[in-house]
């Protein structure tokens, strides 16, 4: 005999709520068309907003309605209009929603790829290839403008923690350190404004590489800032104190992770007297990842947000032993390894 089981309404409009597509769609959509922008200030009537964006006036008309129950927008005599809360999905609003949301940008684009989720979880592969035909790093090869947008989407996402992180470690012990796909620049530039004894490396492909110089020569650090254009799948400078990946290796699968930190062992071994130490900062799963970008990771790139005994795991076939784990900000952690002999 079937046992009944009791769900409350609440319950239920809970979850129904949760699972609904229509809001987090409508958000992206709204961004995407720039509506937050375009309706600033008295607003503007529907017929006009079609006209001007090449768009159904009814179909509009419902994707504001439904932004008006969401309080995103409101209706005044002048038409539709953004309201104060609406107006932090704004492009220059300096939050990075729009970035993140515009389904034109890497990562608007990236975020579909959940809906490949089931493929994800039945095969444990990216779902990304499956839905654009190849994989997030080829799209941003052959697609300049999704590069850009992935670059300016890491500096929002380390914007607010970035003085922790530079707090929030001893960076002073490293005469030299070596920010492995370091992006702009924006952490290693704050990390050797604080500690001036300190001359930074940073390595990422050429059109980010170019945004890091001019990133270091806005603070002055042209002396003890130098930037290479290159892969972190390619041999890396070597005999530095430190190797640092930031939030690079939950954006691969563990054979590529692999590749990478081989790399980074590599070239911190290929002095004599090396003392290398590989610095990994992530959010750490179970510490400081969240289960929500666990499946982003799993979907867009076959990855995760690793936990400390698979960093561990990782490491160790690189002869990398882990010294400790320091929460640097509530988001990411750093991990120190250090070389051994055998």
């Amino acid at each position: 005999m079937r046992s009944s089981i009791f769900v409350s309404e609440q319950d239920f409009a809970t979850l129904r709520e949760l699972a609904g597509l229509a809001t987090p769609m409508a958000l992206r959509v709204a961004v995407t068309l720039g509506l937050p922008d375009r309706l600033r200030g008295d607003g503007a009537d529907i017929e006009q907003i079609a006209a001007e964006l090449g768009v159904s006036p009814v179909a509009l008309e419902l994707l504001l309605g439904h932004l008006g129950t969401l309080g995103v927008v409101d209706h005044g005599p002048g038409g539709y209009r953004t309201t104060a809360y609406g107006a932090a999905l704004c492009a220059d609003a300096g939050n990075g929603l729009a970035n993140l949301l515009d389904l034109t940008t890497a990562g608007g684009r990236a975020e579909l790829a959940l809906t490949e989720l089931l493929h994800s979880v039945t095969t444990g592969e990216a779902g990304y290839p499956r839905l654009y035909g190849q994989d997030f790093w080829a799209d941003l090869a052959a697609q300049p403008r999704l590069r850009e947008s992935f670059d300016r989407q890491m500096t929002y996402r380390f914007r607010d923690q970035v003085s922790q992180i530079a707090a929030g470690h001893d960076w002073g012990r490293y005469s030299g350190i070596v920010d492995v796909g370091g992006g702009r620049g924006t952490l290693l530039a704050a990390i050797l404004l604080a500690h001036p004894t300190v001359r930074g490396h940073l390595i990422d492909l050429a059109p980010t590489a170019a945004a890091a110089e001019r990133t270091f020569h806005g603070h002055a650090l042209g002396d003890r800032a130098r930037v290479t254009a290159g892969s972190f799948f390619d041999p890396l400078p070597a005999g530095a104190d430190a190797y640092l990946l930031s939030d690079i290796l939950h954006d691969w699968d563990d054979e590529h992770a692999h590749r990478i930190l081989a790399r980074c062992a590599e070239a911190a071994t290929a002095t004599a007297t090396a003392t290398g130490r590989i610095l990994i900062i992530e959010p750490v799963g179970g510490r400081r990842g969240e289960t929500a970008m666990d499946l982003a990771m799993l979907t867009i790139f076959g990855s995760r947000e690793r936990r400390v005994d698979e960093f561990r795991t990782l490491a160790a076939a690189h002869r990398l032993i882990l010294d400790q784990v320091t929460d640097l900000s509530d988001q990411r952690c750093l991990l120190e390894f250090r070389l051994t002999d055998h």
